[in-house]
């Protein structure tokens, strides 16, 4: 493997790292704080890419598709967590579990409805349309690069906000004891609405920052929640920590794996790293408790 390829491999697999960590984010705050289930994940980051398509269709704006598409997808997780969601809170994971695979049913067939079966264009923004120069004579895409600065912030925002301000201690008081929680004045349901709308924006934002390098269409947040769902379980339930490094640890060996080795034996290797990583530390790289 040329130099060249290496590093824009390693972008690639950087890159589809922060992009699992998005949806990661969003999966283990709320299995971590809320214990619960949410399979329908990836049809929130669905959702996000064909707001912002849609709104990229009627205005030619990718700015304006951003600022519609990551608080609508915000508002379709409240409704959710509001009108089915929060009954099952206290109900076993398998309920959990088939509640929001049917969800996914239902959400396939909303947007088959309403947008039928072509995938929508979206198309990244003018400004990033064209590659960049970097070292070494590597030209690598404008709108790639700034997935990962998005990223990158949005990793530094989540830190801060759960570790270091009042409202991220509500929520790990609400998840450590929610009785003492409410007894204290915490609104603990809305807290957990919260983090639920918050999960969808990032979501969202997961759905129409890919929109343009992949396809928006019906059942695009399946297989990367599969993906979102490993970078959970190695990164630690509840670790916004453990989602960014294991988030990056799978784009990465997933990116090279495919490039490296046949088919058959790329698509395994995320697997094979889960099982290695559990073997070694079976709560994850950064456990959240214990």
């Amino acid at each position: 493997m040329s130099p060249s390829l290496f590093v824009e491999q390693s972008l690639n697999g950087v890159q589809l790292g922060v992009m699992l960590f998005l949806m990661a984010a969003g999966l283990t705050l709320v299995f971590g704080i809320m214990n619960l289930i949410n399979l329908a994940h990836g049809s929130l980051y669905m959702a996000g890419a064909f707001f912002a398509a849609t709104v990229f269709q009627l205005t030619d704006s990718f700015t304006l598709a951003v600022l519609v598409a990551v608080p609508a997808s915000a508002l379709v997780g409240a409704f959710v967590e509001w009108a089915v969601l929060r009954r099952f809170y206290q109900r076993s994971h398998l309920d959990q579990v088939l509640v929001t695979f049917g969800l996914i049913l239902v959400f396939n067939d909303v947007v088959r409805m309403i947008w039928g079966v072509v995938p929508v264009p979206l198309s990244p923004p003018d400004a990033l349309s064209g590659p960049v120069h970097l070292f070494g004579g590597v030209e690598y895409p404008a709108f790639r690069l700034a997935i990962l600065a998005v990223g990158a912030l949005v990793a530094l925002g989540l830190y801060i906000v759960v570790s270091h301000t009042r409202v991220g201690m509500w929520i790990r008081a609400g998840a450590s004891d929610r009785p003492m929680a409410s007894a204290l004045g915490v609104d603990v349901e809305l807290v957990f609405s919260l983090v639920f709308s918050a999960g969808a924006a990032l979501a969202g934002l997961a759905g129409l920052m890919a929109g343009p390098i992949t396809a928006v269409q019906v059942g695009m947040g399946e297989p990367i929640l599969i993906l979102a769902l490993v970078v959970t379980v190695i990164g630690g339930i509840g670790s916004i920590r453990g989602a960014f490094v294991a988030a990056l640890i799978i784009g990465i060996g997933d990116t090279f794996g495919r490039v490296l080795l046949p088919p058959a034996l790329g698509s395994m290797v995320i697997f094979m790293l889960m099982a290695a990583i559990l073997a070694w530390r079976p709560k994850g790289l950064f456990p959240v408790h214990g």
